[in-house]
């Protein structure tokens, strides 16, 4: 019997992927299990593995397609069996050259809405497949000499942009044109081929990678419904600074960083200020006994959080040796969901690029975040001499409807206490 290979939701949080190459080539043997094809999620690459045996009788998004989850993708099947049923309105509607023209001069083209998901026709070469969007469902092709049926708010984008409703498949409830219709159609004929494109026209644009929108829509998520204020406190890290040299002179490894021992001092604190360590779950609080800190790492095009889990129960030497491996991997695109979901507090920390202060955006569900600045000499009054010392600025981002001033003031206050007495680490 045919199996239908649709685009599996492969972390929590995806809502789509891209097909970034597939393993399994039309009419090689598949058994269930086998790996299809590899797959950009928001977070990772990730593996596609298939459920069913036969052959992979039809490839239907090719390579650099982005189509949503639980969108048919291919088809398994035994050679002999007939797959027209499951074939039928699968390929993605083009529009024509008139549409195409009116969408290139179009003052918005270039920019596909959220829910236009920009992926290539079937008979597109994997060279340009982030060039074109194919339709999460199957679109109704217009009806010649009708006037066709759309929404609204799709009539006056139509107007706005001049563009023909008559030329654009609607996919809608009986085939009505809806925004998103109009939004795919722009891309269509906007979005560039390749990663490269000529700028005569002094710009280029560039679609949206899977990373890249996930982190445009937490932001929208965060800064928007989340009431944020900040507190900011600094450091005396002298003693700090001494505790890692003497730690480093050892010779173990990894080498202990400023990063760990945040990491560790955080996680501490965090044990003693429960408040802190808390989701905010619209009807209701979470509060957690674990401690799970999310640490903020650089990739390619965007940003991930990769979770140590249990900070408080690890000695630095495990942190070093985890968050290196968490890093290294999150670099590579090769975490695992549970790798990067489930922090309880997170930490970003810019310090080590000269940022002397910031303040980062806290991540949803978590009711805060921590933003480490870098460690600078200081003048600092002695009494009535001044002295020079390492000072580092530290300014937590707090939910206000779950963390109140006084609150995240006294989870501070234990952090920089720690910082500055390494040894209440080890208490």
């Amino acid at each position: 019997m045919a199996t239908k290979v649709v685009m599996e939701a492969l972390s929590p949080t995806m809502e789509e992927g891209r097909l970034v190459r597939w393993l399994k080539q039309e009419g090689e043997p598949v058994r269930a299990g086998d790996v299809l094809a590899e797959v950009e999620t928001d977070k990772a690459v990730m593996e596609l593995p298939a459920r069913g045996e036969g052959v992979l009788r039809k490839v239907i998004a090719p390579a650099g397609s982005t189509v949503p989850v639980g969108q048919l993708v291919g088809i398994v099947a035994r050679p002999d069996e007939d797959i027209s049923s499951l074939l039928a309105g699968t390929r993605a509607a083009e529009p024509p050259a008139a549409m195409a023209r009116a969408a290139s001069a179009s003052p918005a083209a270039g920019a596909p809405g959220p829910q236009a998901p920009a992926i290539a026709p079937a008979s597109a070469p994997a060279s340009a497949a982030a060039a074109a969007p194919e339709s999460p469902v199957t679109p109704a092709a217009p009806s010649a000499g009708r006037k066709p049926k759309a929404s609204p708010l799709a009539r006056r984008i139509a107007r706005e942009r001049g563009l023909d409703l008559a030329l654009v498949p609607g996919s809608g409830p009986g085939g009505r044109i809806i925004k998103r219709d109009l939004e795919r159609a722009v891309a269509v004929a906007a979005v560039p081929a390749g990663p490269a494109r000529p700028r005569e026209a002094g710009y280029q644009d560039v679609p949206l990678t899977q990373i890249r929108k996930t982190i445009a829509r937490r932001l929208a998520e965060s800064l928007g419904p989340v009431p944020h204020f900040f507190l900011t406190v600094d450091v005396d890290m002298e003693r700090a600074w001494d505790a890692r040299e003497a730690l480093n002179a050892l010779g173990e490894e990894p080498k202990i960083t400023f990063n760990d021992i945040i990491v560790k001092v955080v996680a501490q604190a965090l044990k003693q200020h429960r408040a802190c360590n808390a989701w905010w779950q619209g009807e209701f609080i979470r509060y957690f006994d674990e401690v799970h800190i999310g640490v903020a790492v650089a990739v390619e095009d965007g940003l991930i959080t990769p979770v140590i889990r249990h900070a408080d129960r690890k000695s630095l030497r495990e942190i070093a040796r985890e968050t290196r491996d968490l890093a290294e991997r999150a670099r590579q695109r090769k975490l695992k969901p549970e790798e990067y979901t489930g922090s309880t507090f997170s930490i970003s920390n810019l310090g080590m690029m000269g940022i002397r202060e910031f303040t980062a955006v806290i991540n949803p569900p978590e009711a805060g975040i921590l933003a480490i600045g870098s460690i600078t000499p200081q003048p600092v009054a002695e009494g009535s001499t001044v002295a020079i010392r390492r000072r580092m600025r530290l300014t937590m981002s707090c939910d206000h409807r779950v963390i109140d001033g006084a609150t995240g003031a006294r989870f501070l206050q234990t952090v920089r206490r720690m910082l500055e007495n390494p040894l209440a680490i080890v208490w």
